[in-house]
């Protein structure tokens, strides 16, 4: 049997071409090699305040995406996380594995505590809990992640371990797989931070819904760094990340790159890679409207009935282990 892979994205915020580069499109490659499950992570986005209409919508939207950027259901599965109850189920019994001091000490948490204070929700806080639920319901072997998710699945294998000493051997542990190149796309604003679909500042990003007009404006407003010499340096980080997107979506070596902007100036660089992104986007754009509510309905309802059907199965298995029965 092939390996088993999981991930997943919020239904918040716009999916940017970061998120493309950085994850996207490692899932399509991934879903040739590995069995693999994406799900729209809906549960996860209530752990802030969210516009109920808004948050249905989205949910829609970002299975919308996994399609068009290539995700095969003929070959994965793809389904929303509240179609599957056992992710909630098995993710209040993992909140009675892991510690409090152990959840407190996610840097996540404590960036959003920091800034929602006494506002901050149950949920925030238990937040692990319920990706380790995702990651171990399905028996993944590995996890297609960013870097500022590593934390997150350094705990799901500590959760994973901890059960399995406990109760018997219930879950498999499961290992990240971080891609070498493209994962992680930073802001156009802000070159120190990552490309981010929750930041304020619509400018910081390219979304992948964004029209022709919405991109060249926005990667004119791009932030650069001192000097005119257009090459890959990682004291330049703004340039850099331009040239890393060109290369991403034209599939030209570094060196090509860098011969290609020999001798031109930063706004040709932004002019070129304006058009490079429009390109990229007009056919997964059409990709998307060609997907009819009929269509996304009956790929939902396929992927959370295959996905139910193993999330049962180790749902069975743990409440076993743990002496959980009933008639």
């Amino acid at each position: 049997m092939p390996k088993r892979i999981f991930s997943g994205a919020q239904p918040t915020g716009n999916l940017h071409i970061g998120n493309y580069l950085g994850a996207l499109r490692n899932w399509v490659a991934l879903q040739q090699e590995y069995e693999s499950l994406y799900c729209v992570v809906n549960l996860h986005a209530v752990t802030v305040p969210q516009d109920p209409k808004a948050l249905a919508a989205k949910t829609l939207e970002v299975a919308r995406v996994y399609l068009a950027a290539g995700i095969d259901p003929k070959v994965s599965t793809i389904f929303v996380q509240s179609d599957v109850p056992e992710h909630a189920e098995l993710a209040w019994i993992l909140n009675c594995v892991v510690r409090i001091s152990e959840l407190e000490r996610m840097t996540q948490f404590k960036d959003k505590a920091r800034k929602q204070r006494e506002n901050v929700l149950a949920g925030l806080l238990t937040y692990p809990a319920l990706m380790a639920a995702d990651i171990l319901l399905y028996q993944t072997d590995l996890v297609p992640v960013g870097h500022d998710q590593k934390q997150h699945l350094e705990i799901t294998r500590d959760i994973a371990e901890r059960f399995n000493r406990d109760f018997g051997e219930t879950f498999r542990v499961p290992d990240a797989f971080i891609p070498k190149v493209g994962a992680k796309i930073m802001a156009l604003d802000d070159a120190s931070k990552k490309m981010s679909k929750s930041d304020e500042n619509i400018n910081g990003s390219i979304t992948l819904v964004d029209d022709a007009d919405t991109i060249r404006r926005k990667f004119k407003r791009a932030v650069t760094d001192s000097g005119t010499e257009i090459r890959f340096d990682e004291a330049r980080p703004a340039i850099t990340n331009m040239l890393s997107i060109f290369h991403l979506l034209t599939g030209k070596e570094p060196s090509e790159v860098e011969a290609h902007f020999e001798g031109k100036g930063y706004a040709q660089l932004k002019s070129e890679l304006a058009d490079v992104t429009i390109e990229f986007l007009r056919p997964f754009q059409e990709r998307m409207r060609a997907i009819s509510d009929e269509e996304l309905g009956r790929i939902l309802s396929d992927g959370r009935d295959k996905a139910r059907e193993i999330a049962r199965a180790t749902m069975r298995e743990v409440k076993e282990r743990m002496g959980i029965v009933g008639a």
